[in-house]
């Protein structure tokens, strides 16, 4: 078996091994997709062929769609090269339960995949194409940034900022660009959807097209109508998104499984950027993918695919639900803790007692009550799906040390925004324990000594620098206090999103730290005494 258009007509082979086929003509697909283009999308990694294009499929076999995805790859353009080309731009999505049972899918829904230096023509026949109803953006928060954190454009975006480039190299410089092409084409309508994972994604996707647009107006390089174009909501728009779906590199267990399948040529290979990419994804089967309903050209009908639509103030109640209470910081207390405890593999910690309660008193005792209800998701729901599905998927491995990458960065959303709710409700936030206990094994994490005693490697984070040189002169049984070190640090509110100093909060977490300090070990000792213990939040 080879993935392949040809190979597959074979499909009596591939359906007697468990797999899912395209119900639908590929090569009349492709056909209408050229004519009429509806559907545009950056970045072609993993998540992209787990979700978006696995949703259209879902369309493209119930002929409730006719035209496939067209995508292109603007950042890492060997995945096109080396994962696309020579499969036909198929794929096979592998999605696995905790308990094992799986779904096997070829992804037929991509039409054609591009890169972009060397598609411009095409790209921009597409763009200004009218069918076109959407381009949809997979990339990382990163691709939408246009300057360093001192405030100053990169090098490169403000070259193209000055001067409208023919050949952008930059991805926002070419979706600016396109846009531009769209609106001398008959200022025609679009959506740009953002569906990479974190807060406003659409505000941070319209602010660079817009910075584009202005600069380029200002520097008499554009019809400065371009501007009013992108900032017509009747004509483009930036829905919000939310997207959950856990899809971490390619697995060499599930390698092996389509191997034995007799799948041939499912080779795991890292381009030169990194990036870790085969011809298959491995992903959980609980994937959640809600939309601000903002079309102005309208849209494929993903909702029959599984997609919420609905209104923006819903899509950032859903987001906080899930990253300041139901999910992300309970991410992030696994990871910690994890790395302090020598774990390698998110779903090992939950087959500890200690671990799993401590995510489990942490979420219902001190993140559930002040979770946003959404409406569209119960929150209960969604936790308890987290802690007893997700969470524990052994065939879905993620590590906590990649997790535990930059958490100073992550502090403020996932536990800061859960300390303000809690305030606002008129709480006490010096009776929560397991919020600060979290706390105490960050610092004690910052160290850069595990519970054994032996030393590991900070996960990269902006902030470990600066704050390991502070932490790294505290040794395992040093006695406290350790105001002076601990104290500019807990008061740090663009670290916690207020100041642990001046609610109170500082000494219970300054006592927990040194708990965790006081010989090899104590960190298990620490965490073990509070998940077990009766704790009063009258």
């Amino acid at each position: 078996m080879k993935l392949s258009v040809q190979d597959l007509k074979k499909g009596n082979e591939w359906q007697e091994k468990g797999y899912e086929l395209p119900k639908f003509d590929l090569r009349e697909m492709k056909n209408l997709t050229s004519q009429e283009p509806i559907w545009l999308h950056f970045g072609a990694g993993n998540i992209f062929r787990a979700l978006p294009a696995a949703l259209h499929q879902t369309l493209l076999d119930n002929g409730l769609c006719y035209r496939g995805i067209t995508v292109c790859e603007a950042f890492d353009e060997e995945i096109i090269r080396k994962i696309y080309d020579p499969y036909d731009n198929l794929s096979v999505v592998v999605s696995i339960k905790s308990d094992g049972s799986m779904q096997k899918k070829v992804i037929g829904s991509i039409a054609d995949a591009l890169t972009a230096s060397d598609n411009i023509d095409r790209l921009t026949k597409i763009f200004t194409s009218p069918s076109l109803q959407m381009v949809s953006f997979t990339i990382t928060e990163k691709g939408y940034s246009l300057a360093g954190s001192n405030g100053e454009y990169f090098p490169q975006v403000l070259r193209e900022l000055e001067n409208f480039p023919s050949a952008p190299k930059t991805i926002m410089g070419l979706v600016a660009m396109l846009c531009y092409k769209r609106y001398q084409a008959g200022r025609l309508p679009i959506a740009l959807v953002s569906m990479d994972n974190f807060f406003h994604n659409g505000d941070k996707l319209y602010e660079a097209i817009n910075t584009f647009a202005t600069n380029w107006a200002k520097n008499s390089l554009i019809d400065p109508g371009f501007v009013d174009y992108i900032n017509d909501p009747k004509l483009v728009t930036f829905p919000w998104s939310m997207i959950d779906k856990i899809t971490p590199r390619p697995s060499e267990t599930i390698k092996a499984l389509l191997v034995s399948d007799g799948l041939k040529d499912m080779e795991i290979i890292c381009t030169s950027k990194n990036t870790y990419i085969a011809p298959f994804v491995n992903t959980e089967h609980v994937q959640y993918l809600v939309i601000e309903d903002t079309f102005p050209n309208s849209r494929p009908p993903l909702e029959k695919a599984g997609v919420i639509f609905t209104d923006r103030d819903t899509v950032d109640k859903v987001e906080r639900m899930k990253v300041c209470t139901c999910l992300n910081p309970l991410h992030s207390m696994l990871a910690i803790f994890g790395c302090l405890l020598g774990y390698k593999a998110i779903f090992e910690e939950m087959r500890d007692s200690d671990l799993k309660s401590l995510i489990e008193r942490a979420g219902y005792d001190e993140m559930l009550p002040v979770a946003i209800n959404p409406g569209i998701i119960d929150p209960k729901q969604f936790m308890r799906e987290v802690i007893e599905e997700r969470l524990p998927n052994p065939f879905v491995p993620d590590t906590p040390q990649r997790i535990a990458c930059d958490t100073s960065q992550k502090i403020p959303i996932r536990f800061g925004e859960t300390l303000k709710a809690h305030i606002s409700k008129g709480h006490d936030i010096t009776a929560l324990t397991y919020i600060p206990l979290f706390f105490a094994g960050w610092l004690r994490y910052l160290i850069g000594i595990d519970d054994k005693g032996e030393a590991f490697e900070l996960s990269p984070d902006p902030m470990v620098p600066e704050l390991h040189e502070k932490m790294k002169h505290i040794s395992i049984g040093d006695k406290g206090p350790f105001d002076d070190i601990l104290r500019p640090i807990l008061s740090n509110k663009s670290i916690f999103g207020i100041d642990l100093c001046e609610h109170g909060l500082a000494p219970k977490i300054e006592g927990m730290f040194e708990e965790m300090l006081t010989a090899p070990g104590a960190v298990r000792r620490t965490l073990n005494k509070y998940v077990n213990m009766e704790v009063d939040m009258s």
